[in-house]
């Protein structure tokens, strides 16, 4: 069955399974699109290639101050009623008039092809079996709710932007046999391995279930899902996802390095889905801009056989999102690379994967506010929630812009997600990290008569309300193990010693700061163990609060 298009959508669209061989590699995109320019007088405005790629760059840069990345769980897990509300009502509802001006919508893809929007290319995730037994994507679809166009009438009817983002090698399916997609059964030559051979490159234990790029069939049914959608939903973009999962070949897969002739198929790919965006867009009168989501180091990326800088400078990529699993790098590096090719930059906000307390203070709306400030003064263009679904949180109307979040509360660390991930998908991804890498899964044992000096981020002039005096309480928190006594160390942050210790519980103690001392942009903090003391107590964890009069 065909997706039933609404008037918002594109009429007469036909699925087509396209392969790589169809397009030219080297050929420029105008050649390639030049049939499609011809129009009836009744045709779209766009009607040559030069018109669609000017509206393109300039649909690139409009204002996008939050991106909600949505990952399509709700027909899984999270609908009640098989009904329009039903389906908006778990994430997206209450998103409207806040300061949400993009979606990125995900139907599942989980597994490499299963959707939950009326695909014929890829297959419908219908399973019933736990823990998907609430799943009503298929009664959706059959009541004409197709998920994703629901959502693109939705952000039309609310001038919210949208985007289809594609998982470009999930392999939760390694851990959840229903989510096998029958094209994997059938071609199991094409994965890096079994559930009882697994890669020996990676940590990750699903990675078994994942597709080698390398193979021209799987780019040519990748290329196939972004066709599809692009044929017959009015989306706005298309998102390559290229955090679920960073591993795209076999070879890297087992621990070998990826080979050059592995990155030229990957960029060949990306120069597949641009050539089709441009044609598709060219014959339905508006651009399809091409976003991606990747680990925000280039020399990471290329080890994992994405030639990102190379997509950037063939004009391949028009927006990219950085961070998820792991961020390796401060933002200014992702914000600056990227402006130097004239593309926007978001910075990925995912949640904290840190454990226990620590990890819920990251969690909290303080912590989320001083990391979109850090975004912001970086220079990037906007802020990106990942795996971030509560539609009552206030942070959506809070995070897309400086002013609001100059006046509220806010957490601040030197590490939020953690710093375990790069290692997991690549045994060496540790050596692309120019981040300090301390966190309470790194902590630091203290030495007498030696100072630790650790950089810390802090994204706001806090004396901004000086004048009309709103000073903020600012203290700075250190979490120890096996201290004693706090008189034993000398803290310091920039430079400036750090008095009147005050004892909390779980080993954090608290140090009164003077606002002035705090810098907008990088701070240093120091902690050195007296000579006479004895050595044993470990720094855990470090947080720097700062508390405005009613910023709650």
């Amino acid at each position: 069955m065909q997706p039933s298009l609404s008037a918002n959508h594109i009429k007469g669209c036909k699925i087509v399974v396209p392969t790589l061989l169809g397009f030219s590699l080297i050929a420029g995109i105008a050649a390639i699109l030049a049939v499609s320019a011809a129009a009836a007088d009744d045709g779209p405005a766009v009607k040559s290639i030069q018109d669609l790629v000017t509206l393109r760059k300039q649909l690139a840069h409009r204002e996008r101050r939050v991106i909600f990345n949505n990952d399509g769980n709700e027909p899984v897990y999270y609908c009640k009623e098989i009904s329009r509300k039903g389906l908006l009502e778990p994430r997206t509802l209450l998103l409207k008039d806040t300061m949400v001006d993009t979606i990125f919508y995900c139907t599942w893809s989980s597994g490499f092809g299963h959707f939950t929007h009326n695909t014929k290319v890829g297959e419908i995730f219908n399973s019933k079996e736990k823990p998907f037994d609430r799943n009503k994507t298929q009664e959706l679809i059959d009541a004409g709710l197709d998920p994703l166009e629901v959502m693109v009438d939705w952000c039309r009817e609310n001038e919210v932007e949208v985007f289809w983002s594609m998982r470009m090698n999930d392999v939760h399916d390694g851990s959840y046999p229903p989510m096998v997609p029958q094209w994997k059964k059938d071609h199991p030559e094409f994965l890096y391995g079994t559930l009882k051979k697994r890669p020996s490159g990676v940590r990750d234990g699903r990675e078994w279930a994942g597709v080698d790029y390398a193979r021209a069939e799987v780019r040519d049914r990748a290329l196939a899902f972004f066709e599809e959608v692009c044929e017959n939903y009015d989306v706005d973009g298309i998102e390559m996802d290229f955090f679920r999962h960073p591993v795209y070949f076999k070879s890297r897969a087992w621990g070998k390095q990826v080979a050059k002739e592995e990155i030229r198929m990957m960029t060949d790919f990306i120069r597949g889905i641009r050539a089709m965006t441009e044609r598709i867009g060219l014959k339905r009168g508006k651009p399809i801009l091409v976003a991606i989501r990747v680990p925000d180091s280039v020399g990471y990326c290329l080890s994992m056989g994405l030639d990102i800088e190379d997509w950037l400078e063939q004009g391949f990529v028009d927006m990219m999102t950085v961070s998820g699993y792991f961020q390796l790098c401060p933002w200014e590096t992702s914000v600056e690379f990227g402006h130097k090719y004239g593309i926007p930059v978001y910075c990925g906000l995912s949640e904290s994967r840190i454990a226990g307390k620590s990890g819920s203070i990251r969690r909290s709306y303080e912590a989320y506010r001083a990391r979109a400030t850090n975004v912001w003064n970086s220079g990037a263009d906007g802020v990106s929630l990942f795996n971030y679904f509560n539609p009552r949180s206030p942070l959506w109307s809070e995070l897309g812009d400086p002013d609001v979040l100059k006046k509220l509360d806010k957490t601040y660390f030197v590490n939020i997600r953690g710093v375990g991930g790069a290692n997991m998908y690549s045994k060496d991804g540790e050596q692309y990290r120019t981040l300090p890498d301390f966190s309470p899964e790194r902590p630091i044992t203290l030495q007498p008569g030696k100072a630790a000096r650790v950089p810390f981020p802090v994204g706001e002039n806090i004396l901004w309300g000086k004048d009309e005096g709103i000073i903020p309480q600012v203290t700075f928190h250190l979490q120890f193990k096996d201290l004693g006594d706090a008189a034993c160390v000398d803290v310091a942050f920039n430079d400036a010693a750090l008095t009147d210790p005050e004892a909390a519980e779980e080993g954090w103690v608290l140090y009164p700061v003077k606002p002035e001392l705090v810098k907008q942009g990088e701070n240093v903090f120091s902690v050195g163990l007296k000579a006479d003391a004895e050595a044993g107590p470990v720094l855990m964890d470090s947080m720097l609060k700062v508390n405005y009069p009613d910023g709650k």
